[in-house]
């Protein structure tokens, strides 16, 4: 065991370069391995059937009877699209602040449809503010006011959009509800108040 011991000593403060190009060999093959596994596991994070897993019971029915899940053209937004930023640091940061809700449906603080809807005020809050506050860029990545045609709008629709654009508004501003139920609002300031689709 001595003798095999000091063999590989030997080896190891002088290691020929087949030695040398095996590490380097192995230890490609082991990052490009785990840097797979890892984006296939983060990709799984984005998909419709692993948010389902906890949210099946509480927004997942009432997003899928939205237009962001069903519509005329049949372009479909899944949870990621609106609820993840697409470029690679913000995304990382979104899953950094998600696994703070995460650890709240597993300890139990809305593992049921009576508790997220007591918590769904303060979640829609943060999330509102969240999008106001990147300028609602998980939208804009379909939507954006440079490529609409307000001509083909309807007038209401047209004249709300052209005075947000000069305004400066961003899409949550108006488009609180637009997938999932409204919270009670209660006494909500009112820069948090949402319009309704039929007031715009």
């Amino acid at each position: 065991m001595i003798q095999f011991i000091k063999k590989f000593w030997h080896w190891f403060k002088s290691p020929s370069k087949i030695g040398i190009g095996i590490v380097i060999i192995l230890s490609a093959i082991g990052g490009i391995l785990f840097w797979g596994g890892f984006n296939a596991g983060l990709e799984h994070t984005n998909t419709e059937a692993f948010c389902s897993s906890c949210h099946m019971n509480d927004v997942v029915p009432e997003y899928r009877m939205s237009p962001h899940y069903s519509n005329r053209s049949g372009v479909k937004a899944n949870c990621a699209d609106c609820h993840l930023p697409h470029e690679f640091f913000p995304k990382w940061k979104r899953k950094i602040v998600a696994s703070r809700e995460v650890f709240a449906h597993l300890t139990g603080k809305v593992d049921t449809k009576e508790k997220f809807e007591a918590h769904r005020l303060e979640m829609a809050q943060r999330e509102w503010e969240r999008m106001k506050a990147n300028d609602s860029q998980e939208c804009r990545n379909c939507h954006n006011f440079e490529d609409m045609d307000f001509t083909k709008q309807k007038t209401v629709a047209a004249k709300m959009h052209n005075l947000a654009e000069q305004q400066g508004k961003t899409c949550i501003d108006c488009h609180k509800g637009i997938a999932h139920s409204l919270p009670h609002m209660g006494n909500v300031p009112s820069s948090f108040t949402p319009k309704s689709e039929k007031e715009e």
